[in-house]
């Protein structure tokens, strides 16, 4: 089930404890990469139903808490996960993953100090825990600081070379920094790793449009479409690359259905329909939603 999780494969994380809890209902051990991995489905019910059954059994077990703070935050509700990841440190001081998942709740209420020091206690704890030092990547990436991302991204690969996301994040920092080809190289790795990685298809469909290589951009684009036909962003950049192969009417079609799949994000499209006969003065943080 360890195994699983660590290459993203959450399903099959899920479906090995499941059988492990059959076998040995009140063995607390791996319940982080169960509840984790049912996070990551966004599965409620079975989240719901596994913190119920362990604070039933053991209140004093850090794991028991960390199962109850990951269904909390699956429910949003991260100031009340935070208390509960607390507590899961309380009873246990050297629980790097106890660490790590307040660190996310801090990253989801934008405290990025705050993050910062709870990945930093985690790395503290175990350094080759890659999670904290992915965590510490991700929030260098939202603060635009990309060497320092990439740097925590590979520190994580250092550790978990066969996991697919964070090929995926390692070369987003390194398109952003501009080291196109690079960035290219660890997607395309992702992409081995994991051929349906729709992820590392449209990151690299992005690299390939600042390369200004439209028609290998919109190619790869159909085939993560075909992945993710409700996915917004996808269909935005296929508008853009449509835009500049002169496609005009498949770029209105494809602005279109972005308005419908996301009509949050209206004015941002409706400004690159109204752009469409204009000339090409877009900048390149634009080109995503």
């Amino acid at each position: 089930g360890k195994c699983h999780f660590e290459i993203v494969n959450y399903p099959k994380c899920v479906e090995t404890y499941r059988l492990a809890r059959k076998l040995e209902p009140f063995r607390t051990e791996g319940l982080e990469y169960y509840s984790t991995s049912l996070w990551h489905l966004k599965n409620e019910v079975e989240l719901s139903f596994l913190a119920q059954t362990v604070t039933d059994f053991d209140k004093m077990s850090s794991m028991t808490w960390i199962v109850v703070g990951n269904c909390l935050s699956l429910q949003k509700e991260h100031d009340t996960a935070l208390k509960f990841f607390r507590r899961a440190i309380q009873l246990d001081s050297r629980s790097a993953w106890g660490y790590t998942l307040s660190a996310h709740e801090f990253v989801a209420n934008e405290d990025f100090e705050k993050a910062l020091c709870g990945f930093r206690q985690a790395i503290g704890v175990n350094a080759r825990h890659y999670n904290a030092w992915y965590g510490m990547g991700n929030i260098y990436f939202r603060q635009e600081k990309y060497e320092l991302a990439a740097y925590h991204f590979r520190r994580a690969l250092s550790i978990n070379p066969r996991n697919t996301v964070l090929y995926c994040y390692l070369g987003m920092a390194l398109h952003a920094n501009e080291q196109f080809e690079d960035a290219l190289e660890n997607l395309d790795m992702a992409e081995r790793l994991e051929p349906t990685n729709s992820l590392a298809k449209y990151q690299k469909a992005f690299v390939y449009f600042s390369l200004q290589k439209y028609a290998e951009s919109l190619e790869i684009l159909e085939e993560v479409r075909d992945f993710a036909p409700r996915e917004a962003s996808v269909h935005f950049l296929m508008g853009k690359v449509c835009k500049r192969l002169g496609r005009v009417n498949d770029a209105i079609l494809h602005f279109t259905t972005t308005l419908d799949l996301n009509p949050k994000d209206k004015n941002v499209v409706k400004s690159a329909i109204d752009k469409l006969h204009a000339g090409d003065t877009e900048s390149q943080s634009d080109d995503e939603l």
